[in-house]
């Protein structure tokens, strides 16, 4: 579907124009998603709030990015799997680590828990066995960072949901597919 393209500067209203000048001011670029969104100022306005105070929460930069790129690789969205990618090699993430996590083979033990729950989470539409979330918590996690990791599975799962229905060029360099084991 490509119901949701990206907007240019010129076809924004006058609030998602701002929205766009702080972007490309703070990241040097409008990726397309947010572009995509900026149809409604509202939403993408909303979204960057929240997600920037997901960030300032129980999890580091790089297990954010865990939980979006596993969350990413669920939902079938190649440019958010790509973009991941790129935000989590940003993070410290490998380039074999970001294939164990689209693949659900994470070897670090706290890493696994929280892909295993994000993979649980999605799979059962919300409701995960005890017994995963009981290793979440043995792994070091805290109630608030279940609370915040459901939060973040469900604003990855918005931008996944933006791509399929616009289905645009992805600005990010393009993640490997899996098939293809080389670690780049």
């Amino acid at each position: 579907m490509n119901t949701l393209k990206p907007l240019k500067k010129e076809e924004a209203n006058f609030e998602t124009r701002q929205i766009f000048t702080e972007l490309k001011s703070k990241i040097g670029m409008v990726p397309n998603l947010y572009a995509a969104m900026g149809v409604s100022n509202k939403l993408l306005s909303g979204y960057l709030s929240f997600v920037e105070t997901l960030k300032s929460g129980e999890f580091s930069g790089k297990e954010y990015e865990v939980i979006a790129l596993a969350t990413s690789q669920i939902n079938n969205c190649e440019y958010c799997i790509s973009a991941h990618t790129t935000l989590g090699k940003m993070q410290g993430l490998s380039g074999f680590e970001t294939l164990e996590i689209r693949q659900n083979t994470v070897i670090d033990k706290k890493l696994s828990a929280l892909v295993s729950l994000v993979s649980e989470i999605i799979s059962k539409n919300g409701y995960p066995y005890e017994t995963t979330i009981s290793e979440f918590l043995l792994a070091g996690y805290s109630k608030a960072a279940f609370a915040e990791l459901i939060a973040i599975v469900t604003m990855t799962t918005l931008t996944n949901y933006i791509h399929h229905n616009g289905n645009f060029e992805i600005d990010f360099p393009k993640a490997q597919p899996l098939n293809n084991k080389r670690t780049a």
